[in-house]
């Protein structure tokens, strides 16, 4: 049987130490969020995550939900969880008081979130998905709205989606067919059908607030056409109650490779009432403050997976007796050595091990940055927040997810023939880690909006920031003793994203099929260099530290032996990806159709 164990001391030592968590302490109403509480907080969500949650994630996979007579049910034990979970304010654990949340830093969410990703993904989507539609209704909801809905979707009574794909229309949303037509009250009816609407339907809460995008009669073509609107599956009473069944039904549920017990339903609108969110054909601009945050939490949802494979491979290596090492026996009493003594073995773990801590490293350090834009008193500082989020933005959807799923892949070959078998786990996480590739737009949607729209947004100020940043803190650390070959080594890699960034600015002029040939590789490029980069910053603590006599001298010296292992194995996997950016588009596009 699978084990977790949230990661508390790494968690501490990054938000703690590297980056700097008492600073949030000092933003407007972030005065109560000190170190001590932010631990004390993530003490008790570890233990929910460890103690009620994974232990329902298998059986959830197992038993996955059900459909019948137009109702839906979610696995034994996930209703019971999630009124404990509810119970607890972890569903408003970053929500504005106001509307009855908890008020503490999306920092501490993003933490948050990676544990229950650990922990069960798929009852993660629930919560998750509400997350979402909070965050949209507070930047475009009407005061009415908010009123109305955000208290119950905060205490988690009431659930929230998001409704966009259609059976024709997903990456390309300027095609949906949805219709919304005006009522003399002030409402719209809601006309269409939707697709893999995740947690669009089930019985966790009393009602389910879908944010659905659809077309007014007069909506001029295209995205720019699309508007957001609200609807309940049940009606509102006046004094916030749930009334009369709205228009809205599940038509069938999908049957899926992973996240069994996360139920992705297909929804459809006869009429149905809803409530206009934001602007008249503005509904792209809305949509995407819970499409940009869904992002962020997919990508943390390929850490969350990468790390309890981690562990559970890990295990494994240390118990398993097979063979003997090369240079002679270890276990010499033993029948055989534990199959950790070899380095293809160790080679693996250690390729989890430093993605895992580096990407968690970076996660963190963007978590802090959304705090810092929406609170910070110096607008330079705010600026620079909001540029850092928006560039790592398809970074961390796309890297972390891709790098989640190689590493799920990597523990399962850990264990032989038993990562193959349902009873250790592993492969669940194998088949749960591969959605999170293709939903918030597909890895290659986020590598085209990296190279498409993040590089030249406002003439690239967004990626000289990035540049600056590491180049500062590669420039220090090279003056340092004992960090010199860890800062050479970034040095040539961020060289190497700064050689592909002009490379494709001067082919992308005349031939954009070179940039979306590139922009992949382009991605994971920066990818290697942000998660180093991360390697970096955590390696000067870790020697600060050792160096005063202050933590974990044992902890601290695995972190830079990860690190090293990271610079010297890892990282120079970022010079292939230069040589294929390099190659250009030629080889892709000489292909005519029929020769494929």
């Amino acid at each position: 049987m699978p084990a977790y164990k949230a990661p508390l001391d790494d968690i501490r030592f990054l938000l703690h130490d590297v980056h700097d968590v008492a600073q949030l302490a000092a933003l407007p109403g972030f005065e109560d969020a000190t170190p001590d509480l932010i631990d004390a907080v993530l003490v008790e969500g570890a233990k929910i995550c460890e103690e009620v949650l994974f232990p329902l994630n298998q059986s959830g996979d197992t038993e996955g939900v059900t459909y019948a007579n137009g109702d839906v049910r979610t696995p034994r034990g996930f209703k019971e969880a999630y009124t404990q979970y509810a119970a607890g304010g972890w569903t408003g654990v970053s929500a504005d008081p106001q509307f009855g949340g908890q008020g503490l830093p999306e920092a501490v969410r993003f933490v948050m979130e990676e544990m229950l990703c650990s922990s069960n993904l798929s009852f993660s989507m629930y919560p998750g998905l509400s997350h979402g539609a909070v965050s949209a209704l507070m930047s475009h909801g009407s005061d009415a709205l908010k009123q109305r809905f955000l208290p119950k979707l905060i205490d988690g009574s009431w659930g929230g989606t998001m409704c966009l794909t259609e059976a024709h229309a997903g990456t390309d949303l300027g095609m949906i067919h949805t219709k919304a037509v005006p009522a003399a009250d002030g409402t719209y009816a809601i006309t269409g059908q939707k697709i893999f609407i995740s947690a669009g339907d089930h019985d966790l809460t009393e009602n389910i607030v879908h944010l659905v995008l659809a077309k007014l009669p007069d909506a001029p073509g295209g995205t720019k056409g699309i508007s957001l609107f609200l609807v309940p599956k049940f009606l509102p009473t006046e004094s916030g109650g749930v009334g009369a069944k709205n228009g809205v039904t599940c038509g069938s549920i999908e049957h899926k490779m992973g996240i069994k017990a996360s139920a992705t339903c297909v929804l459809n609108f006869d009429g149905a009432t809803g409530w206009l969110v934001g602007e008249p054909h503005k509904g792209m601009r809305a949509m995407f403050v819970m499409m940009n945050g869904a992002r962020l939490a997919v990508g943390l949802q390929g850490l969350g997976l990468a790390e309890v494979a981690y562990q559970n491979a890990l295990a494994y290596a240390k118990d398993r007796l097979q063979g003997r090492a090369l240079t002679g026996p270890k276990n010499p009493t033993g029948p055989a050595d534990s199959i950790l003594v070899h380095p293809d073995v160790r080679k693996g773990l250690l390729r989890i091990k430093a993605f895992n801590e580096g990407m968690r490293s970076l996660a963190y350090f963007v978590g802090i940055r959304i705090d810092l834009e929406h609170r910070h008193a110096d607008a330079a500082v705010r600026q620079e927040a909001e540029d850092l989020v928006s560039l790592m933005t398809p970074v961390l959807k796309a890297f972390l997810t891709d790098k989640g799923f190689d590493n799920t892949n990597i523990a399962l070959q850990t264990l032989g023939g038993h990562g193959y078998i349902k009873e250790y786990g592993i492969e669940q996480y194998v088949r749960d880690a591969r959605i999170a590739q293709i939903y918030e737009g597909t890895n290659a949607v986020q590598a085209l909006d990296l190279v498409g729209r993040k590089l030249p947004m406002e003439g690239g100020r967004l990626v000289r920031r990035f540049f600056e940043l590491v180049k500062g803190d590669v420039d220090v650390a090279a003056q340092v003793s004992g960090l010199e070959e860890f800062a050479k080594a970034l040095g040539a890699s961020l060289y190497q994203l700064q050689k592909a960034t002009m490379l494709l600015a001067e082919r992308g002029f005349a031939n954009p099929d070179e940039v979306g040939a590139a922009a992949t590789e382009y991605l994971h490029l920066m990818g290697y260099v942000a998660v180093g980069w991360q390697w970096l910053r955590m390696s000067t603590v870790a020697q600060q530290q050792l160096a005063a006599g202050t933590g974990n001298a044992r902890f601290l010296e695995a972190k830079l032996k990860t690190a090293h292992f990271y610079f010297s194995r890892l990282l120079p996997e970022a010079a292939a990806l230069l040589s294929a950016i390099q190659s250009g588009s030629a080889s892709i596009m000489a292909f005519r159709d029929e020769e494929f």
